[in-house]
């Protein structure tokens, strides 16, 4: 199987970009051999990769991501680890209740695999802090879904409290916002930063790290081989955890949603405009409607930014043009400029897109696919989350481990097939736009 489809990421991640320059990245050049091969350096890959080394710490483990570690995927989203159900593309957040508490135990093995990380590599509370999430509300709609989500909440058993408009001015400084709905489950996190420190703790006299090392090619014989442009490993057992991209090496075709969304940075602001500003130096906040704006505030090692995370657009190709993506900045523009009025004047310093992977039926693409050949793709919209469960579980299922968690992932159906290729781009992008004009000032 070769390998033609290779990952394309759309501009310049703000957050890779405010982080010092990494060291010179170390190549495959060689022919080598390994005992476990772990393909992409994401959440799902390094998560893995920390998995094996735990329940085999003697064995040779070799990762091969693509690119730089954060410069893909997994240092392209909005840096929330969320517990609790989280659609993103629908009318609300909550589903079926059994449904929901399964996704909310799942998730919380997720966060706590990272937890575990942050804690053993030493990360500060600006690339790993579990404070929770605020849902915004603009406006009558983001208030109502607000309230509907509490009840689901309450339903549940899981702990909220509601937020009014001064609290919520009093953190973010903009009266932009009605209320907002506080849950304490989830981390917050600087994703480029945390992906660039798990890399850098896991290297070792018997694990090897290989960036900008894409394979191009995938046999198996007795074992797996997997080539790249200078060389190639061969092992027994492969994690692959590259998301969407399962379908580039052969696998799930026609069963997953490639779908990007996008975001824009500000220059570090300055301390004048601090104090325009306003409210504490350091927030996130998802939007109550599901396809409304997700905004953070950062301060630290990267300086003191702001950034606007909305829209979506179905793309089967896992590629964007350069228009769509300026395209999409005039939406941020507005966004920002709606919230923060005070900042006229203050400009974005970098756009980019991220790809995100959906199934239809809301489930990864996870198991054992070919002997010896493991999947931990499609995260369906919670890379960081689900992405580090299922690299985790894979690694579990792949040495024959047990537990809960594994059980509940094996139990749920493979992704269903989608309609064909433009009917399916068609279909998912009109339902989008529906979604976000109604969500109207949560926009």
């Amino acid at each position: 199987m070769k390998i033609r489809n290779l990952p394309v990421d759309p501009g310049m991640s703000g957050w890779h970009a405010i982080l010092p320059d990494p060291p010179p990245a170390e190549l495959l050049e060689q022919n080598i051999t390994a005992d476990w091969l772990v393909i992409g350096g994401g959440f799902a890959g390094l998560a893995a990769t920390r998995r094996l080394m735990q329940l085999h710490p003697n064995a040779r483990i070799v990762l091969l991501e693509a690119r730089r570690f954060a410069e893909g995927p997994a240092g392209r989203n909005s840096g929330f680890m969320i517990d609790l159900p989280h659609h993103l593309v629908s009318d609300a957040y909550g589903g079926a209740m059994e449904h929901d508490l399964a996704v909310i135990r799942a998730n919380r093995v997720g966060i706590g695999f990272a937890a575990e990380m942050a804690q053993e590599f030493g990360f500060s509370d600006e690339v790993f802090a579990q404070s929770g999430k605020i849902n915004a509300a603009a406006g009558a709609r983001g208030h109502q879904l607000n309230l509907d989500y509490a009840r689901h909440l309450g339903q549940l058993g899981e702990a909220h409290e509601h937020l009014d408009a001064t609290q919520m001015h009093a953190m973010t400084g903009t009266d932009f916002y009605c209320g907002g709905l506080y849950t304490p489950g989830a981390a917050i996190i600087q994703p480029a930063a945390f992906i660039r420190g798990v890399a850098a703790a896991l290297r070792s006299a018997r694990v090897s790290l290989f960036e900008n090392t894409p394979v191009v090619e995938m046999s198996r014989n007795q074992d797996w081989t997997a080539k790249t442009p200078k060389g190639a490993v061969t092992a027994p057992r492969v994690i692959l955890a590259v998301n969407g991209h399962a379908q580039s090496f052969g696998h799930f075709k026609r069963r997953l949603l490639h779908v990007f969304t996008y975001a824009s940075m500000t220059r570090d602001l300055n301390a004048q405009e601090c104090r325009l500003l306003g409210g504490v130096p350091r927030w996130g906040v998802t939007p109550a409607d599901p396809m409304g704006t997700t905004v953070r505030r950062i301060s630290g090692t990267g300086g003191d930014r702001i950034i606007i995370r909305n829209r979506f657009t179905c793309d089967p190709s896992m590629q964007v043009s350069a228009r769509r993506l300026a395209n999409v900045g005039r939406s941020h523009d507005k966004a920002f400029a709606a919230r923060f009025p005070m900042l006229k004047g203050v400009e974005m310093a970098y756009r980019w897109g991220g790809r995100l992977c959906l199934s239809r039926n809301d489930v990864p693409a996870f198991g054992e696919i070919d002997k010896g050949l493991f999947s931990a793709c499609c995260q369906n919209g919670l890379g960081t989350a689900k992405g580090t469960l299922h690299g985790r579980l894979a690694a579990d299922l792949a040495s024959g481990e047990k537990s809960d968690a594994l059980t509940e992932v094996l139990a749920q159906p493979g992704p269903v097939r989608l309609p064909p290729r433009p009917l399916t781009a068609i279909g998912a992008n009109a339902v989008m736009r529906w979604g976000e004009f109604k969500a109207g000032r949560e926009i």
